[in-house]
């Protein structure tokens, strides 16, 4: 996923958010805001270019000194971002970079 492209969409105003991720921020008490700037500002970590209808990418960022992950999915052939799901990591499954997965 091009970073440029979706920075593009996203301040366009081209996104979705999915169900499942405003349901999720409600419980989590995550705000969308900052999960717009964990998107623009934040560091794609992993790639799913085989992610079916579009691929999608895993972003870190932080709200505050929370770190927060986001999945966003880009359609480049229409220009539009969906916005699916977002949580802070835990240290069960990341390793305290929040980055990298922890090998089971």
């Amino acid at each position: 996923m091009k970073r440029e492209r979706l920075r593009a969409v996203l301040s366009t105003g081209r996104f979705e958010w999915r169900k499942h991720v405003l349901e999720k921020l409600a419980q989590r008490e995550i705000r969308q805001a900052a999960i717009l700037d964990v998107l623009i500002s934040g560091e794609c970590i992993e790639e799913y270019p085989s992610d079916l209808p579009y691929p999608s990418a895993l972003y870190l960022g932080w709200a505050g000194n929370r770190p927060i992950h986001v999945v966003v999915a880009l359609d480049e052939g229409n220009d539009w971002a969906y916005i699916i799901t977002a949580y802070e990591p835990d240290l069960e499954h990341f390793e305290s970079d929040y980055r990298t997965r922890r090998q089971r």
